[in-house]
């Protein structure tokens, strides 16, 4: 699933194309169930004709503004990406290979700027959502949100009593958009293993410092990531990410220690129980 750093990345793209410029054609795929609270034809009749504002983002979320018109958000969902034509689209571990042809496929909407510019959101596995909003930041689900760890100043302390509150498992809280908004599987692995810390571990049960230290290397790893566009190349050669992919029995870190898969909350966590307690 695109995570924080890598819906930072398609809003950056956007900013680079969008701003100012007004939409000359538009296409919305007739997908209620991408647009399940708006429908596809009230969609494509708020982007027509219409100026677009410089794209925001917060967590997970992303949305366009648009001049005197309600802005379009856009949840990428699993398998949700925004493509620019003649841009490199961003590879995901998870997605395989970034296709290049153009119209792409599973396309959600197209839009067609003054300046030729053609974007698109597409999403093979429609778990993504277009919603129309008024006021994002003061509506759901972005006012659900908590602070965003590369935009927002995360105050330590404060983040880690309240971890230090909850009988659930470190990684369950991590995932919890009203702790930290933005980090999904890959960030929360991440920071439970640069922060040598058992995922299974309830947060009531760590030590302060411990917690500090979770909060610490959570906002450092979405930074990093950030930092360097969310290119999976760029990462640092130690971190776990590049390990953590596909269940593969016997994976290993790069120093070589054995990575263990469990099922936290539902969802497939990674882990090296040698170095991790």
């Amino acid at each position: 699933m695109p995570e924080l750093p890598e819906v930072e990345h398609a809003r950056s793209l956007l900013d680079r194309f969008v701003v100012g410029q007004r939409i000359a054609k538009v296409r919305v795929a007739p997908d209620t169930i991408v647009c399940a609270e708006d429908s596809p034809k009230k969609i494509a009749k708020t982007f027509r004709g219409s100026v677009m504002g410089t794209p925001d983002r917060r967590g997970k979320q992303l949305w366009l503004p648009l001049a005197d018109r309600p802005a379009v958000l856009v949840h990428l969902g699993m398998t949700g990406a925004i493509r620019v034509r003649g841009e490199q689209g961003l590879q995901l571990v998870a997605h395989g290979s970034v296709e290049e042809h153009w119209p792409p496929r599973f396309e959600k909407f197209w839009i067609k700027l003054e300046n030729d510019a053609e974007v698109a959101f597409t999403d093979p596995r429609r778990f993504g959502r277009l919603r129309l909003r008024k006021d994002p930041l003061r509506e759901p689900p972005i006012s659900d949100l908590g602070p965003d760890p590369f935009v927002d100043e995360i105050n330590v302390s404060e983040a880690a009593k309240l971890l230090l509150r909850r009988r659930a498992p470190i990684k369950s809280v991590l995932l919890d958009q009203r702790f930290l908004a933005g980090v999904g599987n890959w960030i929360a692995d991440e920071a439970c293993f640069q922060a040598r810390l058992n995922p299974h571990r309830l947060g009531a049960d760590l030590e302060e410092k411990e917690a500090k230290a979770l909060v610490r290397k959570t906002v450092s790893v979405i930074q990093k990531a950030c930092s360097v566009d969310a290119e999976k190349d760029r990462f640092p050669r130690g971190w776990l990410f590049h390990n953590r992919w596909g269940r593969v029995k016997g994976a290993r870190t790069a120093k070589g220690e054995l990575i263990q898969f469990d099922d936290i909350g539902g969802r497939t966590t990674a882990w090296v129980p040698v170095r991790q307690d």
